[in-house]
């Protein structure tokens, strides 16, 4: 199937999709509510994380506030999510595929250090107002 959109709208798109990845990361972190990153999946989203799969956006959400109720991210955590070294690829003008590594940095008030590394494989779906995260598969290492 060719791609109708015009280069400056396949460009447009890309900048969206890797705004979405990156404000995945931010919201976890504390710079939005619990809403506001549940809100960045779509209803029937699947966040895939080994041990701890969540699924739909309403699970996505409780994981989420599970994680900041222990401290383990969110507001005062001291915790940051790092994505790094995104591809984005379009399976259609509505459906990209984005590969990207990320870092969870711990005590990043004091003397930040690494805890964690690894690679996401997310699926992003356009949405009416924005393009959503359709499906996140999170390996370590």
């Amino acid at each position: 199937m060719e791609d109708p959109r015009t280069p400056g709208e396949r460009a447009a798109d890309e900048w969206a999709v890797r705004n979405t990845v990156a404000r995945v990361a931010q919201y976890a972190d504390g710079l939005g509510s619990v809403d506001q990153y549940a809100a960045l999946f779509t209803e029937d989203a699947e966040w895939l994380m080994p041990g701890m799969p969540r699924h739909g956006r309403e699970d996505i959400r409780s994981g989420s506030a599970e994680r900041r109720a222990t401290g383990q991210v969110g507001p005062g955590s001291n915790a940051r999510h790092m994505v790094t070294t995104m591809v984005v690829e379009f399976r259609g003008p509505d459906e990209a595929v984005v590969d990207s590594y990320w870092m969870f940095l711990v005590d990043t008030h004091e003397a930040a250090r690494m805890q964690m590394v690894g690679h996401y494989h997310d699926t992003l779906r356009r949405a009416p107002e924005r393009w959503l995260l359709a499906r996140r598969e999170i390996t370590f290492g």
